[in-house]
């Protein structure tokens, strides 16, 4: 009587060996980050907006910032040196929140073909800043407009 083959598994565990801590390393690298963000709406749902309330839109270009008001632009920050002047942006931000201390909302708008990580970097900006802390003191956070929207750029 022949005794039949035995099925040869070593193979297969040498991959297993592996590919086992391989998978277990690279997982521990992935993270997932998530933003809350709120879709504009429109005034036309029956409330009635105020004129001087403030749409307050950054609009990130190829050539820098533009601060607008929803209808017309206040403000360039021209790049600087070939990058996006942030600490400007910061400090005109502050000073916008320092008009309309009230104000929580905001909008970023970017063109077509701004990376990905500057959207990031200026949303960080527009929902707070570091400050000095005072007397040697630990810096400390002011929060400027927490409630971001994004969009294209018109």
């Amino acid at each position: 009587m022949q005794e039949a083959p035995g099925l040869d598994i070593t193979s297969f565990l040498n991959l297993m060996v592996v590919l086992i801590p391989f998978l277990l390393i690279s997982a521990v690298f992935s993270r997932v980050t998530i933003l809350e963000l709120s879709v504009p709406t429109s005034a036309a749902d029956g409330a009635v907006s105020d004129v001087r309330e403030l749409s307050l839109e950054i609009i990130v270009r190829e050539n820098g910032f533009e601060l607008g008001n929803g209808r017309t632009i206040q403000a360039a920050i021209p790049k600087k040196d070939g990058a996006y002047d942030l600490k400007r942006l910061s400090a005109m931000l502050i000073s916008v929140k320092n008009s309309y201390p009230e104000k929580e909302e905001a909008t970023v708008l970017l063109e077509p073909n701004i990376e990905y990580n500057y959207l990031v970097q200026v949303m960080d900006i527009v929902r707070g800043v570091e400050l000095p802390g005072e007397d040697g003191n630990a810096p400390r956070r002011r929060v400027l407009f927490p409630s971001i929207s994004i969009g294209d750029a018109p």
